[in-house]
C-alpha cells in the first residue's frame, strides 16, 4: 500500500486566500486607471477620432493589465520565497509565473506543506486574466461605438 503524505490545508489555504485578496486589489488599481484614462480621453473628444489614437488607448490598457499581472506574479513569488520554498526570488518568480499562467512546467516542485499554493495561484491567474480580457474587450467596444455612429444604437 502506498503511503500518502499528510498535506496541511488550512494554513496554505488561508495564506493563499490572503494573497488572492491582495491580487484583486492590485488588479483593480490599473484597471480603474484605464477606465479613468478612457473617460478623460472621451470627454476631450479624442476617442474614435483616428485608428492610431484608438490603437494607443488599447495599447495603454493592455500595458496596464500586463503590469498588474507581473506585480501579482511577484506577490506570489515573495510568498513562495518567504515560505522557504525557493532560496532566490528569481526561482520563485519563475515558478510563480508558471503557476499563475497555468503552464505549470513542473521542473520546480514545492514541498507537500505548501503545494496547495500552486493550484490557488493558478485559479487566481485564470480569474485575473478573465478580468483583463473583459476590460480590454470593453475598451475596444467603447472605441468601436465612438468611431462608428451606426453602432451606437
Amino acid at each position: 500500500m502506498t503511503q500518502v503524505p499528510r498535506i496541511p490545508v488550512l494554513l496554505p489555504l488561508s495564506i493563499g486566500v490572503g494573497v488572492i485578496m491582495c491580487s484583486i486589489f492590485v488588479h483593480a488599481l490599473p484597471l480603474s486607471t484605464a477606465v479613468d484614462f478612457l473617460r478623460r480621453e472621451r470627454q476631450r473628444g479624442h476617442v474614435g477620432t483616428s485608428f492610431w489614437y484608438d490603437f494607443a488607448i488599447v495599447a495603454i490598457t493592455i500595458s496596464f493589465t500586463l503590469v498588474a499581472h507581473l506585480v501579482e506574479i511577484a506577490l506570489w513569488a515573495v510568498l513562495l520565497e518567504r515560505c522557504g520554498e525557493f532560496p532566490q526570488f528569481g526561482s520563485a518568480f519563475y515558478h510563480s509565473a508558471g503557476n499563475y499562467t497555468s503552464v505549470g512546467y513542473g521542473d520546480l516542485i514545492m514541498s507537500p506543506t505548501w503545494r496547495l499554493l500552486g493550484p490557488l495561484e493558478a485559479a487566481n491567474g485564470m480569474l485575473m486574466f478573465g478580468v483583463s480580457t473583459a476590460m480590454i474587450f470593453a475598451v475596444i467596444q467603447w472605441l468601436i461605438q465612438a468611431r462608428f455612429a451606426d453602432l451606437r444604437q
